[in-house]
């Protein structure tokens, strides 16, 4: 086969990085306010500084000359296709986006997305989660995606209610503490 019908990376088209999930089909993209505010200056500031900075010097490397062995150019190139991709990426998840703020929603006792939830796991240990957007989840803060296991499990939970978590080993029982709606610290 030629090599001009070939592919040098076969996910070349991927429409999302591997590291975040997919939405599931035919559902929004709920974010909170401040993850809708960082994907969209991150989408801004790909598109009005960074990317043009590379073609500038994309197009200043051209002008060299033998571009086979021109590393500026070689990659340039190849970080101006990440560069193209990751604002598809931003573009398509921010157009499908529903901003739904935590801070707004008063006097809900159930847990919803939004909810910053604490639950006590069967070791005692209480644990605090706050369900949040799917490119907002950071594990290690407490921040679970909606689309998550124990997020799930929580929907439509209350104070005082046990929940049943399916893991890999069995199924974990765990106590709602407290549910409380609050704008959510990302820092």
């Amino acid at each position: 086969m030629s090599k001009a019908f070939t592919r040098e990376n076969d996910d070349a088209d991927d429409d999302e990085p591997a590291s975040l999930p997919a939405l599931p089909a035919g559902t929004k993209n709920y974010m909170t306010p401040n993850g809708y505010r960082r994907m969209k200056e991150e989408y801004l500031h790909l598109l009005n500084e960074e990317r043009p900075a590379l073609v500038q010097t994309v197009s200043w490397a051209a002008s060299n000359g033998d571009r086979s062995e021109n590393g500026d150019y070689i990659y340039g190139k190849k970080r101006l296709r990440e560069i193209d991709r990751r604002l598809h990426f931003l573009a398509k998840r921010l157009e499908n986006s529903e901003v739904l703020d935590p801070a707004q929603r008063k006097n809900c006792e159930q847990v919803f997305f939004g909810a910053t939830v604490t639950v006590c796991h069967e070791d005692g240990n209480e644990r605090t989660y706050s369900i949040v957007g799917v490119d907002e989840a950071n594990a290690s803060k407490g921040h679970i995606s909606w689309v998550s296991p124990l997020a799930r499990v929580l929907l439509k939970a209350r104070a005082d209610d046990v929940i049943m978590l399916p893991l890999p080993e069995g199924v974990e029982e765990l106590v709602v503490v407290r549910v409380v709606y609050c704008e959510i610290d990302f820092g």
